[in-house]
């Protein structure tokens, strides 16, 4: 196996620093943006209050899917941001890791939110395909074009700090997800208008249903993943394997567990059998334990045994 990388650069891991804590601030989540959080609900109600009344008032069906997918969302944010708020208190005699499961347990809550959203507007979508509505398209249209620039630019205030937590990841791939579905409603909204077809509208919605169950399922199926203990997303079993083997004088790895203690740290537990008579135990834990955290994870438990 390679050499692990350098601690310095911008190349570290998270996990990394967290490693670097006392041992009691090791078991605190790590704290996210609560003002992207904050003004992404605030801007994403607003904006689904918006297309919700335009929806209604002039008929497209396909704008009212986008709304409700929107409000959809903003639950999902909202829980998504009392989760953080949560997983951020110290770990207690009673919970010694801490909180940090309610994000995974968020991230479910709003996978569960989206399906359910998705289905309405299918369904819906179907029943106005047998009797179309006639739309009136420019309001329409700018509902949808407002909905494309709140939504980027919502995703715009996490900035590139969700790459290592499911729960900022889910907000930011779910508002990207509505600025495309948005950018569907605008296109169709325009077809409508040149081409006075109404059931473009209703076929849009049933399009833009499909497009958000399927992201919804994705996050159920990841946060389903992440609950059942599994080896977390990014993380390489075989790797982890491979790097606490071929620490000095390491002849055998056995029971190795990895696991999410929440949407953004990893656990690892470990017994590592060594030759007798090798270097400081000390020593070895140490670059043992940098290794894993250069990896991703930031909580390791090793029990160092002699050979049978």
């Amino acid at each position: 196996m390679p050499p692990a990388p350098s601690d310095s650069g911008e190349s570290q891991h998270p996990a990394v620093g967290i490693q670097r804590q006392p041992h009691r601030r090791q078991h605190e989540h790590r704290p996210g943006s609560a003002a992207a959080f904050r003004w992404s609900v605030i801007l994403n109600s607003a904006l689904s209050g918006l297309q919700l009344v335009i929806g209604v008032a002039f008929g497209s069906l396909a704008l009212i899917g986008d709304a409700v997918h929107n409000i959809g969302d903003v639950a999902g944010l909202l829980f998504g941001w009392g989760a953080e708020r949560l997983s951020s208190r110290p770990a207690t005699p009673r919970f010694t890791y801490g909180f940090g499961r309610s994000t995974q347990l968020a991230s479910l809550v709003n996978a569960v939110l989206i399906l359910m959203a998705a289905a309405v507007v299918i369904v819906e979508g179907f029943q106005r395909l047998l009797h179309p509505v006639a739309v009136v398209s420019t309001p329409v249209a700018w509902a949808a074009a407002a909905g494309i620039v709140v939504n980027l630019l919502s995703a715009r205030l996490f900035g590139d700090d969700h790459s290592h937590d499911l729960n900022r990841r889910a907000a930011v791939v779910h508002l990207l997800t509505d600025a495309a579905v948005s950018a569907a409603v605008l296109i169709s909204a325009v077809l409508v208008g040149i081409t006075g077809w109404p059931w473009l509208d209703p076929f849009t919605a049933v399009g833009v249903g499909l497009v958000v169950a399927w992201s919804g399922w994705e996050l159920l199926r990841e946060a389903l993943v992440v609950a059942l203990d599994a080896v977390p997303r990014g993380i390489d079993i075989a790797q982890v394997d491979g790097a606490l083997r071929s620490l000095p004088q390491v002849v055998d790895v056995h029971h190795l567990h990895v696991w999410a203690m929440s949407t953004s740290q990893n656990a690892l537990t470990a017994h590592v059998i060594r030759e007798p008579g090798a270097a400081d135990d000390m020593e070895l834990l140490h670059e043992a334990k940098r290794r894993l955290a250069q990896i991703g994870i930031a909580h390791s438990t090793l029990q160092l045994e002699p050979p049978p």
